[in-house]
C-alpha cells in the first residue's frame, strides 16, 4: 500500500516537472527575464566564493611551506586587518637586528633549528650564458633557515656557519633560477653576478612550483651577513625562524621564545610585545577570519538580489495563473486535486529558479577561476557553495511560488471553465 502511494507521488512529481519544463519552453523570453534575477544572485555568490577559495588554497599552501613545528618572529604582522592608528604604532617598533637575533639564538633551549631571514631586493642575475629578467628575489639566510623553511637541497650543499661568519660570496639557487641562468648543465661550481659582484654557486634547491603569479623557485640565497654588508643593515629588520624539537613542546617553545625576545628587546612587564609571532595556524586563522567577513557581506548583497528575483517570480507566476485559468478548470474537471495544482505551480517556480541557479553556478565557477588563470594558480570548484547556491534557489522557488500555487489551486472549477 505504501509502495503504491510512493509510486503515485513519484509519477505526479515527474509529470509536474515535465509540465513545468513545457511552460518554461512555451514562454522563452518571459522565462529568461524571470530567471535572470536568480542567475545574477547565484553568480555573485559563486564567483566571489570561487575566487576566494582559489586565493585561500594558495595562501594555505604558501603558509604551510614552513617546516613542521616552525614559527616566525618578526617586526610586522604577516597579515594586518586593524585600524590605521594600530599600524602607525607598529611602524614605530624598533627593527630586529642581527645582534638581537644572535642573542636570541644563544638563549633558546627548546629549538631544533633557528634561522635568520631577510629579503634584499628583486633584481637581475647575470651569468656568462644569459641575463635574467629583473624579478629575481635575493634572500639573506643562515643554515637554520633551510629546515625551518622546508627547503631541501637537490644538488651541492646548503650554507654553513663558516659561510655566514666569514660573509663569503657564495649562493644557493632556486631550481627555476638555476635552470634559467645555467641551461647547459649543473649550476654548482659556476659563478654569477649579483649587483656586479661575483658569487660562487654552492647548491641548488628542489622545486616547489608557482605561487600567486610568481615562482617560488626564482630566487637566490646568500649568507645574511654578506647581504647586510653589501646592502645595508640599519634600516632592515630581520625575521627569526624557530623550529621546535617536536610537536609536544611546540607551544612551550613558542612561550620561551616570547619571553626571551621580550627580555632582549627590553619590553616592560604588562606592555604588549614589540614584535609578532606567527605560525602556520595563526596566519591561516587570520586569513579565514578576514574572508569570513567578506563571505557574510557577499551573502547579504546576494540575498537582496535573490529576494528581488523571488518577487519577480511571484509576479510572473500570478500572471501565469491568470493566463492558464481555463487550463486549471479543465484539470479540476477531469479529477485533478488542489494538491496536484499546487505541486504543478510550485514545481514550475522551482524549475525557473534552478535553471537560473545552474547557469549562475557555471558562470560563477568560470568567473571565479579567472583569478586562478591570471595568477597561474590551480582552479577550484567550491562544491559546498554550489550545493548551498542550488539549495537557496529551491528555497526561493518554494517561498515565492507558494502563494501563486495556492491561488491557482483554490480557483473555482466552474468559474475557471467559463474564463476566456
Amino acid at each position: 500500500m505504501k509502495a503504491g502511494r510512493l509510486s503515485v507521488l513519484g509519477t505526479e512529481f515527474v509529470e509536474s516537472f515535465r509540465m513545468a519544463m513545457g511552460a518554461l519552453a512555451a514562454h522563452k523570453l518571459r522565462s529568461a527575464l524571470t530567471l535572470l534575477g536568480v542567475l545574477v544572485g547565484v553568480f555573485s555568490i559563486i564567483v566571489v566564493m570561487t575566487a576566494m577559495r582559489v586565493l585561500q588554497k594558495n595562501v594555505e599552501q604558501e603558509m604551510s611551506s614552513l617546516g613542521s613545528q616552525t614559527f616566525v618572529i618578526r617586526k610586522f604582522p604577516a597579515i594586518f586587518f586593524h585600524r590605521p592608528e594600530g599600524m602607525e604604532k607598529i611602524w614605530r617598533r624598533k627593527n630586529i637586528s642581527l645582534q638581537q637575533a644572535q642573542r636570541f639564538a644563544d638563549k633558546m633551549t627548546q629549538a631544533r633549528a633557528i634561522g635568520f631571514d631577510t629579503s634584499f631586493w628583486g633584481g637581475q642575475i647575470e651569468t656568462k650564458y644569459k641575463k635574467t629578467a629583473p624579478d629575481v628575489q635575493l634572500l639573506g639566510e643562515t643554515p637554520g633557515s633551510f629546515p625551518a623553511k622546508n627547503w631541501t637541497i637537490q644538488e651541492g650543499r646548503i650554507l654553513t656557519e663558516s659561510d655566514v661568519a666569514g660573509a663569503r660570496d657564495v649562493c644557493v639557487l632556486g631550481s627555476k633560477l638555476a635552470e634559467t641562468v645555467f641551461p647547459f648543465g649543473s649550476a654548482v661550481g659556476e659563478r654569477l653576478k649579483i649587483s656586479g659582484i661575483n658569487y660562487n654557486v654552492i647548491g641548488v634547491l628542489e622545486a616547489k612550483g608557482g605561487s600567486l603569479g610568481g615562482d617560488q623557485d626564482n630566487f637566490a640565497i646568500i649568507p645574511i651577513t654578506t647581504g647586510l654588508t653589501r646592502f645595508g643593515a640599519y634600516w632592515r629588520s630581520l625575521n627569526i625562524l624557530v623550529q621546535a624539537r617536536d610537536q609536544e613542546i611546540y607551544e612551550s617553545c613558542m612561550e620561551e621564545a616570547r619571553g626571551v625576545m621580550r627580555v632582549i628587546r627590553k619590553v616592560p612587564p604588562g606592555e604588549e610585545d614589540s614584535f609578532e609571532i606567527a605560525s602556520n595556524d595563526s596566519l591561516i586563522t587570520q586569513f579565514n577570519s578576514f574572508t569570513f567577513a567578506v563571505r557574510i557581506g557577499v551573502m547579504v548583497v546576494s540575498s537582496i538580489a535573490l529576494i528581488a528575483a523571488g518577487i519577480g517570480i511571484m509576479n510572473i507566476m500570478l500572471v501565469s495563473v491568470t493566463e492558464r485559468t481555463r487550463e486549471i478548470g479543465i484539470r479540476r474537471a477531469v479529477g485533478a486535486r488542489k494538491r496536484n495544482i499546487m505541486t504543478q505551480f510550485i514545481m514550475e517556480a522551482i524549475v525557473i529558479c534552478e535553471v537560473g541557479g545552474i547557469i549562475g553556478v557555471l558562470c560563477g565557477i568560470l568567473g571565479g577561476n579567472a583569478t586562478a588563470y591570471f595568477l597561474k594558480l590551480d582552479p577550484v570548484i567550491p562544491f559546498d557553495w554550489v550545493f548551498i547556491g542550488l539549495l537557496i534557489c529551491s528555497a526561493v522557488g518554494i517561498v515565492f511560488g507558494t502563494y501563486p500555487a495556492y491561488k491557482a489551486a483554490n480557483l473555482d472549477p466552474i468559474e475557471s471553465l467559463r474564463y476566456e
